[in-house]
């Protein structure tokens, strides 16, 4: 398959990006079964917008983005019915191989599990420019387009967010 989509056949697109669809989708929503229903909607939201696909990033790039609003969007309705989900940082302290030192792996899961709790004490605005952020990758812009503030903000949120994971790891070491 092409990145200039020249896709004709809905299941290769959909075999094609699905782990990478799911696993972007799981990392924002933090719930397997929201998940699941998040890759059904983007391949639905992709499939409807593939006539106006433009070309100018690749197929991944732009079934990314369409999974992180799509996520966030999801997000936010089950937040309204249930309680806002946690978010995790798999990606942030990605678990040690299985080759790596013992002392060392066991250093990187102490990490990783101080993480996860250090994330979970943010505000939902500071954890959400955490998470598109230093796990996705979108700039300053692309979080205030997608949260609805300014730049600004998103730097401030950003910067506020840093040092309280910094504070609370400190204080669990």
């Amino acid at each position: 398959m092409t990145d200039r989509l020249e896709i004709h056949d809905f299941d290769d697109l959909v075999s094609e990006h699905r782990g990478r669809v799911y696993s972007v989708a799981l990392r924002v929503v933090s719930d397997p079964e929201l998940a699941a229903e998040v890759v059904q909607e983007t391949f639905i939201r992709a499939w409807r917008g593939l006539a106006r696909f433009r070309g100018d990033s690749t197929v991944g790039t732009w079934l990314h983005r369409i999974t992180v609003n799509t996520a966030l969007t999801a997000r936010k309705r089950a937040a309204r019915t249930r309680g806002a989900p946690l978010d995790t940082v798999d990606e942030i302290a990605a678990e040690p191989t299985v080759d790596a030192d013992p002392e060392r792996r066991g250093e990187m899961l102490d990490l990783r599990e101080r993480l996860e709790r250090a994330l979970e004490t943010l505000p939902p605005g500071q954890r959400a420019v955490v998470i598109l952020k230093d796990v996705e990758g979108w700039s300053h812009t692309e979080i205030a387009d997608r949260l609805d503030i300014t730049e600004s903000a998103a730097k401030v949120r950003l910067h506020r967010a840093h040092r309280r994971l910094a504070q609370h790891l400190r204080a669990t070491r």
